[in-house]
């Protein structure tokens, strides 16, 4: 492939070791993030950007990371005849606006989970109380990104659930402005997500299994995600019955990029749960590591429209996350006193599946950079997912970070997953 200038644009240092990946490739790139606090991510790795407005002149290709308004963006962009991959307002409200999503869902003839969106924590407790049940708090918008403030109720009378919004009323009102209550369904969490190019999703699709408790056997609080579980596959009943009926008005939108769908599904059928509407994190790092074809070019044929003959490795695999303290967290005290400019030691090189996330380098030592303390997501590969799990788990033996700390289960949960998913007949 000819080499491009390639603009990665972020709000907060999330789309760091893609911006790296492809630079490795020998494509320019700058790399820009707006938070100032997060601003020292990806030094030494990447050259920055500090205008990325004046730099889009430069770019042959821009690159967004994130919804919350950067789909205005992305689309201007690409009215304007640049070649962008990234949302619009329509798809950023996907994901940003809960209720929407599942209202554009249900337009679409996929059939989802009752729910109620509400404004006023009064209203929602009155509302469990006249419909006892076991429900989810969701808060939207910016809100929802406090992983810890979704609450899954345990209780069949919903009294766990109601204690709750008491609290979040006393406490959270002033950020928590718009939330839904979800009814819980119990069954198999699992994802189902592919690219768009603007006309037509491109195959092979992805299936993968978040794991977003901090603790081994999804226990303690949850958090964005400590590892992810997946496979590349051709079009499945899954695929058919949830994001295929998006096709159309994706391509109504002109979207350009990677979009998820997270479903819980059972014997009953498929209850979608919420949108990805851009690249999911470690989510497309891991599914890099499963990439043949180089990840610039892909990037470029996606955002020309092309069909971009994706080669994937067969097999699975999986990626884990090596976080610090205070993840999940926000302390900034803790976080300057335990984990600001840690060391990130190898006991020898790392491999290329040693994937970055809120980490510098100065003079070929890298260190924690940020304020999330996330760190690196290490991926293995296998024909097996148990050959995997082995994988991954030798490379972060091969780690040093002080105070690290990781799900040692990634993986575990699959033999039985996968047994019921293809009893159900959804990854047929």
């Amino acid at each position: 492939m000819e080499k491009r200038n390639f603009l990665f644009v972020s709000l907060t240092g999330l789309i760091s070791d893609i911006a790296w990946q492809v630079s490795k490739e020998g494509h320019e790139v700058r790399y820009y993030i707006q938070d100032k606090k997060e601003r020292d991510i990806a030094d030494g790795f990447v050259a920055k950007s500090k205008d990325w407005e004046k730099d889009a002149e430069w770019a042959d290709i821009l690159i967004f990371d994130d919804t919350l308004g950067q789909g205005e963006k992305a689309k201007n962009l690409r009215a304007a005849g640049k070649k962008v991959i990234g949302g619009t307002p329509y798809t950023d409200r996907l994901e940003d606006d809960r209720s929407f999503g599942q209202e554009e869902l249900k337009n679409a003839g996929v059939n989802i989970i009752p729910y109620g969106e509400f404004s006023s924590f009064d209203d929602a407790i009155e509302h469990v109380e006249q419909n006892p049940g076991r429900y989810v708090i969701k808060p939207s918008g910016e809100a929802q990104n406090v992983k810890r403030r979704l609450f899954v109720g345990e209780e069949d009378d919903g009294k766990d659930v109601i204690h709750v919004l008491e609290a979040y009323k006393k406490a959270l009102s002033d950020e928590i402005k718009v939330f839904q209550l979800q009814r819980r369904v119990t069954g198999v969490e699992v994802a189902v997500g592919a690219f768009f190019n603007g006309k037509s999703f491109v195959y092979p699709i992805n299936i993968n299994f978040e794991h977003k408790k901090l603790f081994p056997g999804e226990n303690g609080p949850p958090t964005g995600e400590m590892g992810t579980t997946m496979f590349w596959s051709e079009a499945n009943h899954l695929f058919d019955q949830t994001l295929l009926k998006m096709e159309t008005r994706l391509a109504e939108e002109g979207y350009i990029g990677y979009i998820d769908l997270n479903c819980i599904v059972n014997h009953h059928g498929i209850y979608p749960l919420e949108f990805t509407s851009r690249f999911g994190y470690p989510t497309i790092s891991i599914q890099q590591a499963g990439m043949i074809t180089p990840i610039g070019q892909f990037f470029w044929d996606l955002a020309n429209g092309n069909d971009p003959k994706l080669k994937v490795r067969s097999g699975f695999q999986i990626g884990v996350r090596i976080v610090v303290p205070p993840f999940p967290f926000d302390d900034d005290e803790t976080f300057d006193s335990f984990s600001k400019n840690a060391v990130i030691v190898f006991k020898k090189p790392p491999t290329d599946e040693m994937h970055i996330e809120d980490v510098k380098q100065i003079n070929g030592q890298w260190l924690v950079a940020g304020t999330s303390g996330v760190i690196l997501v290490v991926v293995g590969l296998g024909q097996t997912m148990k050959q995997a799990q082995t994988q991954v788990y030798s490379r972060i033996k091969n780690v040093l970070i002080p105070n690290m700390y990781y799900r040692t289960d990634i993986g575990d949960r699959w033999v039985e997953d996968s047994d019921r998913l293809h009893t159900w007949g959804y990854l047929r």
